[in-house]
């Protein structure tokens, strides 16, 4: 549908006006490379479209500045670590007031009973510890499980991410078989010793993979996100749920992402029932931090098998694990941020996004497709839903994509850069969702000339 031609000459225009409207972010940028490869401080960063990454100067709400003076409406929101809006006013005034009080002592603050308590009540799971990040849940959780069943395997989602942990940068080839994924760095091992992949929605792929009976954990989103969105057909999540159970593998659940559908996730959406729960980023309002639930009997087979002299040793926590400050952010933005009544509002703006796109989607006849995901919502360029991620990942087009983000950025737009998808604050305002609307619509009726 797209003319590639055409296609050339608007990204040129858009490479021209990012330089001319961001100079002080290209002088940055040269400096930069003089004390950070690729001249950013996390290589993903250079994934960003334009001649170079832009520079903030502050971010506040559903917006932030860069230090050229532009501003923008911000729909990627820290790929969910601040979709809770930038720097929410509950959260900053309990971080500030906890500093003078103490950082990281490695003893336990009165908010980590509350935020527990919390968590629990939203993702009915009873007990709780605590991680700097999601991605140290993940490999906590992973370890626990190959603990308790005596097993190795983990099962993972084709083309999942469950950030930086080993065994699961893994994909299937085109025969079927667990290889590492394309740009997988430095892998310990090969990836079929620890893992093995099956697709999304196949409940006869996932029993297969079981069937071996050497399974520790299946680990999975309910609903994958990195890929862009790809949503789980009827009965398929309880169906997983039920294999675990039958096989003896403990169901871990995911939600850093997806607890955009509402306060307690997927998980309470649903119903499901998982033996571990993890999540990070947004439940600290953007401080990094993550944390894991577990049912009671998965707490009473692992007090039985760590023993006490040698807890410090086992791979799990660190020494800034449940620090102070990460659990006042978590205790204040999980009471006054992410709450009942602002994910009402989140979904409802999330919903009026997608309607914008997919009316202008239809509009010009482009054969694409939107996905809702509560407060998150993607375009993505197949007809259809995906329903696995091999077809979300085949659905891409990485020169599409570069051009759509750099011109909705030099428009005022930030969208995710890993793919097509936005996310709702509570700070983002219908004005700034009809914004994006209009000017998307201008984007697509230069696209098709």
């Amino acid at each position: 549908m797209i003319d590639r031609t055409r296609l050339a000459t608007l990204r040129k225009i858009e490479d021209e006006r990012f330089i001319t409207s961001h100079p002080k972010s290209g002088e940055l940028f040269e400096k930069a490379k003089e004390s950070m490869p690729g001249g950013v401080p996390m290589s993903w960063m250079s994934k960003w479209p334009g001649a170079y990454p832009i520079f903030v100067e502050e971010a506040k709400g559903a917006g932030f500045v860069d230090v050229d003076g532009n501003t923008y409406i911000d729909f990627c929101l820290g790929d969910t670590g601040s979709m809770t809006g930038h720097s929410p006013e509950a959260t900053i005034t309990a971080i500030r007031e906890q500093v003078g009080r103490g950082l990281s002592v490695m003893l336990p603050s009165k908010d980590a009973a509350i935020v527990s308590a919390e968590l629990a009540t939203r993702f009915n799971l009873p007990l709780w510890q605590f991680t700097v990040s999601a991605t140290d849940a993940n490999r906590h959780v992973i370890r626990y499980s190959r603990l308790i069943t005596g097993k190795s395997k983990i099962i993972i989602i084709d083309r999942c991410y469950h950030g930086s942990v080993d065994e699961t940068f893994a994909t299937l080839d085109k025969k079927g078989k667990t290889v590492a994924r394309e740009g997988n760095i430095g892998a310990p091992v090969a990836l079929d010793q620890t893992t093995r992949v099956v697709a999304f929605n196949d409940l006869s792929a996932m029993k297969k993979a079981l069937e071996k009976d050497d399974v520790a954990a299946i680990l999975m989103e309910p609903a994958m996100t990195n890929v862009g969105i790809v949503l789980p057909q009827d009965g398929y999540l309880k169906g997983v749920e039920k294999l675990a159970n039958q096989y003896g593998a403990m169901l871990i659940v995911d939600e850093t992402h997806t607890i955009s559908v509402g306060p307690g996730g997927m998980t309470a959406e649903l119903g499901l029932e998982p033996d571990f729960l993890t999540i990070g980023k947004a439940i600290g309002g953007g401080f990094p931090t993550g944390a894991f639930g577990m049912k009671a009997s998965i707490a009473t087979a692992i007090s039985k098998l760590v023993e006490l002299e040698v807890i410090d040793t086992g791979g799990i926590g660190g020494t800034l694990a449940a620090n102070a400050l990460s659990l006042a952010a978590m205790k204040a933005t999980l009471s006054k941020v992410l709450t009942k009544e602002n994910f009402e509002r989140m979904i409802k703006l999330g919903n009026r996004w997608a309607d914008g796109v997919e009316k202008t989607i239809n509009k010009y006849q482009l054969g694409w497709t939107v996905n809702r995901l509560g407060a998150r919502a993607e375009y993505m360029f197949a007809a259809s839903a995906p329903i696995t991620g091999r077809q979300a990942a085949d659905s891409g087009d990485f020169e599409l994509e570069q051009f759509i983000h750099l011109r909705m950025l030099n428009d005022g737009f930030l969208i995710t850069p890993f793919h097509n998808m936005a996310l709702i604050s509570p700070d983002t305002t219908i004005a700034d969702v009809d914004s994006h609307t209009n000017a998307f619509e201008k984007m697509c009726g230069d696209l098709v000339g």
